[in-house]
Formats: C-alpha cells, sequence, structure tokens
C-alpha cells in the first residue's frame, strides 16, 4: 500500500493549509476506495491539487467581475448591461449560470448557490450532489452548507467522482491526457497538472 510522502507533497503544493491533517486522512480514505499504487494515489493528488489550487479552495469562488461573466459565461450574460448587475454577487451569479438543468430548478430557487461546486474536483449541481448522497450515505442534497468545511467529506466527493469515472484506469496508463479531459472535459491545466505529477513522481 502506497503512503504519502509528507515532505513532498508540502513542497508541491505549499499552499495546504493543514497538510500533515490532509495527508493523514488521504492515507486512510485513498486505498479503500482501491486509490492505492503510486501511480493511482500521484494522479489523484496532482489532479485534485490542480482543481482545488493545491489543496486551498473547497467551494467554488464565483466571484466575477463584468468582464470575466461575459467572457466565462456568454451565454447568460450576453450583455454589459446583464454582466453588471451580476458582477460580484457570487451568489446571484450561481443561481444564474446553474439554473434549470441537471436536477437545479429555476433561478430564483437558489439551486445553483446551494449547489455550486464543492470539494477537491468541485462537485456541482443538485443531481450530482443526491447521486453521492445515494452511493456514499452522506446527505449533501438536504443542507450542503453543513459540510462544506468538512476535510473528509471534500475529499471523499472527489474519491466519488474518481471511481465514477473509472480515473483509476486513467492512473495506471500514467495517462495524463486522459484523466485530465476525463475531469476537466477538455485539457485546461494540463500544463500544470503534468508538473505536479512528475514531481511527485520523482
Amino acid at each position: 500500500m502506497y503512503k504519502i510522502d509528507i515532505l513532498k507533497f508540502k513542497k508541491v503544493f505549499p499552499t495546504c493549509k493543514d497538510p500533515e491533517v490532509f495527508c493523514n486522512l488521504l492515507d486512510n480514505l485513498l486505498p479503500a476506495a482501491g486509490i492505492d499504487s503510486k501511480e493511482r494515489v500521484n494522479m489523484f493528488l496532482a489532479q485534485c491539487g490542480h482543481e482545488s489550487g493545491g489543496f486551498s479552495r473547497f467551494t467554488e469562488g464565483l466571484n466575477y467581475s463584468a468582464k470575466g461573466l461575459r467572457g466565462t459565461f456568454p451565454k447568460y450574460f450576453p450583455d454589459d448591461a446583464t454582466a453588471i448587475k451580476y458582477e460580484r454577487q457570487k451568489e446571484k451569479i450561481a443561481n444564474r449560470v446553474y439554473a434549470n438543468r441537471m436536477g437545479n430548478s429555476t433561478e430564483s430557487s437558489g439551486d445553483g448557490w446551494k449547489y455550486r461546486g464543492f470539494g477537491l474536483i468541485q462537485l456541482t449541481f443538485k443531481d450530482n450532489f443526491s447521486a453521492f448522497s445515494k452511493d456514499t450515505g452522506i446527505d449533501l442534497v438536504t443542507d450542503p452548507e453543513q459540510y462544506r468545511t468538512d476535510m473528509s467529506v471534500i475529499i471523499k466527493t472527489a474519491i466519488w467522482f474518481w471511481n465514477k469515472n473509472n480515473l483509476n484506469k486513467f492512473a495506471d496508463a500514467k495517462d495524463i491526457l486522459g484523466s485530465t479531459k476525463k475531469i476537466n472535459g477538455g485539457t485546461n491545466g494540463l500544463e500544470d497538472r503534468t508538473k505536479h505529477y512528475n514531481e511527485l513522481m520523482a
């Protein structure tokens, strides 16, 4: 069973606030989920490290300027006037961009904010929160806010996503590109993910 090298972890992810606690939790949770080899653990760390800002951000920020909204969500903010009404208002932004899809109700329902990105791999939308809850017995649907600082649940959401998408297959093949596409839907941050992986594997 592969154990995380805490000194290397600190060097690769210096922004993690409680690396000892975090690594201890990972060492306890990952093997039981089948993430148990050097390749699997380090691919998990490299990918989750990128997604979470070096294990420092576990809830989606959404603190966009008007220009940022136009660039990131052009479908929902097609003109400057609309974007200006929402800029820097995180809850309003989430409710608009995540409304009426994947189990979320209307913008006024508040579902977008309630089910905004959470965990190491930013689990988003009510359907995903419900599926996680059904599979793990941890109720993320009723009151997800109570879990947003629970490090164990933060890690478990990523483990659930990892296994749901069979990401060990990519880890075993040392396929950073394939795992990135599965997580991100594209190749955003590939260079950073690759850097993390190579540093961890060295």
